[in-house]
């Protein structure tokens, strides 16, 4: 056999010293460690190994590929219409609420699955469990008649999806190895794969909340990320956004599924709905409905315009045990915190910069995040933003208002989010939110 010649320790040491890895020895490593045949200790002296050497683009085509096989794999066939979207995670982005049903409505099939808020960043099941009655948690059959049907269904990972990622995951978290790109962009796009996914639209966030801070880092996992994809025969585009302030004005599991709501009704934040467009649009030409960009951000706005695309909403709700009041704007079927205190200005100027890192711990520690798997979710706090960057406030004006359990955590929230403001005298442009991208 030819697994008979090979070596865990040579491995370890080829990567060690900088070579490039076999197929089939990628593929020996990790199948290995899922069967329990490969020690922890060793799979560490690897991750560290990839940590400081580093991935090729088919080594970590390969890495991706054995962990996506490693469990259940969802398949849609040749249906060029299913398309799929992943953030890498940042603070207020609901943006697969917008996506999901606006996509759809446009034609093409959004059948994701999504995790749970972990840290600073938000967790788009948490904000779908917000509504009440919606149901996350599909068996495989009901996951695929609803993308049929409805054109958008959003499901909690099956416990089965990727256990070589889980296991990696967990091992990479104690051992410093988390940040390597290489790693980074494998463990993503083996869920993705094991998802179903074969186009697929990627948010790569950089900033002060995002995971990646650096404009240089977050564009190398984009590039990874692609150049994964185009080895494992995925469609993928990356589009590289700035997450140094919050995205739209709520952060917070029910305010968010509010705010997406007003911008499918066409009334949200200006940058959530150019985010939502210009995404949206990658995947309608990914999924063959449209086939240029200009045309389909066209025709997203016209659905949001018509109100199409906030029926499409109603509609993936319904079918998933949700209330589809929640589809009309304003509705009163949402948690709503017993607390509420405004941050104020405490003095005249131009807000210059919004820390979104701060605003989003903020928010987890109001319990609207987990510090820890095992927390639990108050899926009513959090902060509502009446400020952003390059807005004129007067000494005395509301920042934002923070929607709290009691009296208390609001005064000291507010506290808290008001420091989050840097404010000058002098005046600043909004920033760019979209940087580039990468396909």
């Amino acid at each position: 056999m030819v697994t008979e010649r090979l070596s865990v320790v040579d491995i370890i040491r080829r990567k060690r010293d900088g070579l490039t890895l076999e197929s089939e020895e990628v593929r020996f490593l990790i199948q290995g460690y899922v069967q329990g045949k490969v020690a922890d200790y060793q799979m560490a002296a690897f991750l560290m190994a990839v940590y400081f050497r580093g991935l090729e683009p088919r080594e970590m085509t390969d890495l991706t590929l054995t962990m996506a096989r490693s469990g259940d794999m969802v398949d849609f066939g040749d249906d060029p219409r299913v398309v799929d979207k992943h953030s890498t995670g940042g603070v207020g982005d609901k943006t697969t609420l917008v996506l999901a049903p606006l996509v759809a409505s446009a034609g093409a099939v959004v059948a994701k699955m999504s995790g749970r808020a972990l840290g600073h960043t938000g967790g788009t099941i948490d904000k779908l469990e917000s509504i009440p009655g919606f149901r996350t948690s599909l068996d495989r059959e009901e996951f695929f008649r609803l993308a049929r049907e409805v054109g958008a269904v959003v499901a909690g990972q099956t416990g089965n999806l990727v256990p070589a990622d889980k296991l990696l995951y967990a091992l990479r978290d104690v051992t410093a190895t988390v940040e390597s790109v290489g790693l980074i962009a494998s463990s993503i796009m083996s869920k993705k794969i094991a998802g179903g996914a074969r186009r697929l639209v990627l948010d790569v966030k950089t900033g002060r909340g995002a995971f990646m801070k650096e404009r240089k880092k977050a564009q190398e996992l984009a590039q990874a990320m692609v150049d994964i994809g185009r080895g494992a025969g995925v469609r993928v585009v990356a589009v590289v956004t700035a997450m140094d302030q919050p995205l739209g004005r709520a952060v917070g599991n029910a305010l968010e599924v509010a705010e997406a709501v007003r911008c499918l009704a066409g009334q949200g934040p200006p940058d959530l709905e150019e985010l939502c467009v210009r995404l949206g649009a990658h995947m309608l030409l990914l999924s063959g409905v449209e086939g240029e960009l200009d045309r389909a951000e066209e025709r997203l706005r016209r659905l949001i315009r018509s109100g199409e695309a906030l029926e499409r909403f109603r509609r993936m709700v319904v079918a998933q045990g949700g209330d589809g009041r929640v589809a009309d704007p304003g509705s009163p079927v949402l948690p709503a915190a017993p607390a509420r205190e405004a941050a104020r200005s405490h003095r005249s100027g131009w807000v210059q910069a919004i820390d979104a890192l701060a605003v989003g711990r903020l928010a987890m520690r109001l319990g609207a995040g987990r510090e820890r798997k095992e927390d639990s979710i108050d899926p009513s706090v959090g902060v509502v933003l009446e400020a952003k960057v390059g807005d004129r406030v007067e000494k005395g004006d509301v920042l934002g208002v923070v929607h709290a359990r009691d009296r208390e955590a609001a005064r000291w929230g507010a506290a808290r989010l008001e420091e989050a403001f840097v404010l000058g005298d002098v005046r600043v442009e909004a920033p760019a939110l979209i940087l580039e991208t990468v396909s």
